[in-house]
């Protein structure tokens, strides 16, 4: 599914693998580009990711999105999936990534957003740089030092989430960044990362023409590595041509969120710094 707006370019592909049904649910329209992998087992984690999906789908309705925007679309989402934990009568939670074309300072941003162990890369030619960190066990062990990434990927917890959408906590976290020529984001479920490693993601994404090529083709690529999991892959490309001027090419964390752009120590603390 392709859909397109004034600033981006987006299509998304998904696959249930493997498993008995598919709990992972995307939206890729208008600004709008993310993915979220339901947990909870039964129906209650198709029913989180699908909520998610809901709350964003009014979002990629707005014919302009701000970062506020977006702050509200996450809690909003924490608490339709409380509503979908409560009506299940057990647990339920999804994780929550993807990348938003926001108006920030007259400009043009991707905001990209992240709850859990779904990534957010930004590909520029054959390479893929990873925007987002996990929130998963194994991360925080890679963090303090006490294993490798290599170790990491095959790590028997790799799978325990230390954060989700639905847990309550409102913290997520998120950074601007640039748009620049050429760059296109890739936006997926861990059921790719887990088969499919970083180089072949920049591989794939820089050599398919079209964001729906791109898209179909990671998720392929998965499968055909036997991958264990649901598989979901959004791909968005920006329609803008050059990046704004003075503006950095590395991506900019948002520390603290929710994201307040007065606080010292946001996006605009550090611009006004730098002048």
């Amino acid at each position: 599914m392709t859909a397109e707006s004034s600033w981006s370019a987006g299509a998304g592909a998904t696959d249930v693998g493997p498993r008995a049904r598919n709990e992972d649910a995307y939206l890729s329209r208008g600004p709008v580009h993310i993915v979220a992998d339901g947990m909870g087992g039964h129906l209650a984690g198709a029913a989180a990711s699908g909520a998610v999906v809901k709350v964003f789908s009014a979002l990629a309705e707005l014919p302009v999105v701000t970062p506020g925007d977006v702050v509200t679309a996450v809690r909003d989402c924490q608490e339709a999936v409380i509503a979908v934990a409560r009506e299940a009568g057990g647990e339920s939670g999804t994780t929550l990534t993807g990348a938003i074309c926001v108006e920030y300072m007259d400009a043009p941003w991707w905001m990209v957003i992240n709850v859990g162990d779904s990534r957010t890369y930004l590909a520029d030619g054959m390479n893929v740089h990873q925007v987002t960190v996990d929130h998963s066990h194994v991360q925080e062990l890679v963090d303090a030092g006490r294993i490798s990434q290599a170790e990491a990927a095959v790590h028997p917890d790799r799978n325990i989430v230390t954060r989700a959408i639905g847990d309550g906590d409102p913290r997520f976290d998120a950074w601007l960044v640039p748009v620049a020529p050429g760059s296109r984001m890739v936006i997926a479920s861990d059921g790719l990362m887990k088969v499919v490693d970083d180089a072949r993601i920049g591989s794939i994404a820089a050599l398919a023409g079209t964001p729906q090529d791109a898209a179909s083709g990671l998720v392929e690529a998965a499968l055909a590595l036997a991958t264990n999991d649901n598989v979901t892959v959004v791909v968005a490309d920006s329609l803008h041509a050059q990046t704004p001027p003075g503006i950095d090419v590395a991506p900019w964390r948002l520390w603290g969120t929710p994201w307040e752009p007065e606080d010292d120590t946001t996006l605009g603390a550090r611009r006004r710094a730098r002048a």
